[in-house]
């Protein structure tokens, strides 16, 4: 299925590849940077890309991209969930998934690819599998293997590779029992100058760490299951019996995993946290303009708007701006004519602003085109579509284990449209 895998970074340069099948030239890439260089933005690259004797099928994460070469059609979200896997894996053993990351680790590397793939067709995903087949990278274990010439590879077969739930290794035994579930929710909006939500949507996830002794047999039951009408579930699920009793029942996998994720799409269902006014104005003849924005908090329920971040690419004939924050810091980079405003937490009795003059380039027009803010925030102990957890029960097992649930929620790609005005004012006022 898979013949090779190319990582790319952020410079266009490859700095990995992987065969399985025949060695594929690296010159079947230079599709994928054709296509790279028509996008917009780097997320924008065709996920699929068609060529005369392969498929390139393409995610980017933590700007890497993995490039899968394909010679036959086979489903594209197969693949591309397949990347999503490695890339999730490498986080899992690395701590993190960067280029440099991936360079120190060259040889584990390596070998989780020759074990995660068999003759081109996936064989090992589970973490826990990995983990015993691959053990993790220490600094006393690459000390050792250095000396000693070995490698991380395991000396036994896993055991959860031979079990009905080939997620979860046998004999787990722990001194404290946990079980903690975060709710984590994106939003992503666009809204217009007059603060109606013109599209609105929210993709959900339930990550999960456990570390319980045994074998626990774990259900999670909501306060709204109805909620939850487009999902997408850990293998680990019951799939019938959530179709029947909107009931999650389910052996969990040791450690951290994703339980489900979720999309709620309704823009009735969707409550906008957060409201912005803006204004920006230029008199008649002249190169002067003033700018002015206020933001604040709105249907969260009670909680905080944190980690607030409002950035607005302005237009090319901007020269300059002298603004005044209420609160936090603001930058303005000549250059790339980008604003960022850093505000940090919201205080609902002190609403924060950002006002002052910007001034245009010497014979430049007046702006015709709208500036876009894009605006991040977190929300802790809140789930903004209203995802509630009713109760977590455990069987199987005889011991209590301890229990919890977080909730949170941040924007994703949350845009206010139409921010400029074209009216005149006095600037002696």
């Amino acid at each position: 299925m898979i013949h090779s895998l190319f990582l790319v970074n952020s410079s266009g340069d490859i700095f990995l590849e992987k065969h399985w099948k025949s060695v594929v030239s690296r010159s079947v890439c230079d599709y994928f940077f054709e296509a790279q260089e028509r996008a917009s933005e780097p997320e924008n690259v065709p996920p699929v890309i068609p060529t005369p004797h392969h498929y390139l099928i393409s995610v980017l994460r933590h700007r890497i991209y993995f490039v899968a070469v394909i010679q036959s059609e086979v489903p594209p979200l197969f693949v591309i969930e397949f990347l999503h896997r490695v890339v999730d894996t490498f986080q899992d053993y690395f701590g993190v998934c960067t280029e440099a990351a991936i360079k120190d680790n060259v040889v584990v590397v390596y070998e989780l690819l020759e074990e995660m793939l068999d003759n081109g067709f996936p064989l090992a995903t589970e973490s826990n599998i990995l983990k015993e087949l691959i053990k993790p990278p220490t600094i006393l274990r690459t000390v050792v293997n250095t000396i000693t010439g070995s490698t991380n590879v395991g000396e036994q077969l896993p055991t959860g590779q031979l079990s009905v739930v080939p997620w979860r290794r046998t004999g787990v035994k722990y001194t404290n029992n946990e079980a903690y579930f975060d709710v984590v929710e994106e939003i992503d909006a666009i809204i217009d100058k007059s603060g109606s939500t013109i599209t609105a949507e929210i993709q959900g996830v339930i990550d999960a760490c456990v570390k319980l002794t045994g074998m626990p047999d774990l259900t999670l039951s909501f306060m709204n299951p109805r909620l939850l009408d487009d999902v997408s579930f850990h293998p680990c699920v019951r799939f019938k019996r959530w179709e029947a009793e909107r009931i999650l029942s389910f052996i969990p996998p040791d450690g951290n995993f994703r339980l489900l994720s979720y999309h709620v799409s309704c823009q009735n269902l969707v409550a906008i946290p957060v409201y912005v006014k803006h204004n920006i104005t230029f008199r008649e003849g002249s190169s002067q303009g003033r700018f002015e924005l206020t933001l604040g908090p709105k249907q969260t329920m009670g909680k905080g708007l944190e980690a607030v971040l409002i950035s607005s690419q302005l237009p090319r004939g901007v020269l300059n701006t002298n603004l005044n924050p209420s609160q936090g810091t603001y930058n303005f980079d000549p250059v790339t004519k980008l604003l960022s405003w850093d505000v940090g937490k919201i205080n609902p009795q002190k609403l924060p602003s950002l006002k002052g003059s910007m001034s245009l380039q010497a014979g430049a027009s007046k702006p015709d085109e709208n500036p876009t803010i894009n605006i991040q925030f977190k929300i802790q102990q809140s789930a903004l579509s209203g995802l509630k957890v009713n109760r977590l029960d455990m069987y199987g097992e005889k011991y209590k284990p301890f229990k919890g649930i977080k909730y949170m929620t941040k924007a994703g790609k949350f845009q206010t449209k139409g921010l400029l005005r074209g009216r005149a004012w006095d600037l002696k006022n």
